[in-house]
């Protein structure tokens, strides 16, 4: 069963459209990256999907539930992390871990935050104004709230933003655990192209708003002819193919459009 399905999803301000008539599956259990420049409209899908934005056109099931008419039902098993979106700064960290675990009715919350201290290395701050929190710690401590329900669809943005090489690996390694453990699917909105590699079994690479290409890590590397993922993504920035050939077929309907 697909866990996630967007079928003609748009989004228009006015008349920008910032989401335009895209459409995707991610299966359950899988991890699909949503990649994109600034501005491709990767934030404004996780909102959509979220039930934060009403999309302009289009459909979203999520967990089998219509987004539209029922998205409380899937929002219950859901979750979201952003170290861009602050937690209520003068409540320690802890405090927000069990406001946000009485809103998703945690059973035994104390021993699940007493979990999530220590697979994230919390503790030396768990008794802290989040506002007192370095950046890397507010993105561990976002990650442990989106974690506190153990949600069967994570969507993240940037999840290992502002951490150090060593706990960005950590935090990689606990969430390749999760997913296996768990059968959790998981959407993840990145810049960090390695770690696309390393955790998506599927990415789709918006620009401008519209889905521009779509395949595995290992199927992009080969279709454009390069090493490593930074490199396709900066030849789908620049509208042109890797190793110096033609310009991809689906990139060039696109400019034409």
């Amino acid at each position: 069963m697909d866990a996630i399905e967007v079928a003609h999803l748009t989004k228009r301000y006015g008349q920008t459209l910032a989401v335009d008539d895209i459409g995707f599956s991610v299966p359950a259990g899988a991890t699909l990256g949503l990649l994109g420049g600034n501005g491709a409209g990767k934030t404004t899908t996780i909102a959509m999907l979220l039930g934060i934005l009403i999309p302009s056109a289009g459909t979203i099931r999520i967990l089998g539930h219509d987004m539209a008419r029922d998205r409380f039902a899937a929002l219950a098993r859901m979750n979201f992390s952003s170290p861009y979106i602050a937690l209520p700064l003068r409540l320690s960290v802890a405090e927000n871990l069990r406001i946000y675990g009485h809103l998703y009715g945690v059973k035994r919350l104390e021993r699940r935050i007493a979990e999530l201290s220590e697979e994230l290395a919390l503790g030396e701050f768990l008794h802290r104004p989040a506002g007192q929190l370095s950046a890397g710690q507010k993105t561990r401590v976002a990650l442990a709230k989106a974690l506190i329900n153990r949600p069967d669809v994570l969507l993240l943005d940037e999840p290992t933003a502002s951490l150090d090489p060593d706990t960005g690996d950590m935090v990689r390694s606990w969430l390749e655990r999760y997913r296996a453990e768990s059968g959790c699917t998981v959407l993840l909105a990145s810049h960090n192209m390695a770690e696309v590699e390393r955790l998506c079994s599927d990415v789709v690479m918006l620009k401008r708003g519209r889905i521009v290409d779509r395949g595995s890590p290992d199927d992009l590397l080969l279709r454009y002819g390069r090493d490593d993922l930074e490199s396709v993504f900066l030849d789908i920035a620049r509208d042109r193919r890797g190793g110096g050939g033609a310009a991809d077929p689906l990139l060039a309907e696109r400019a034409e459009l």
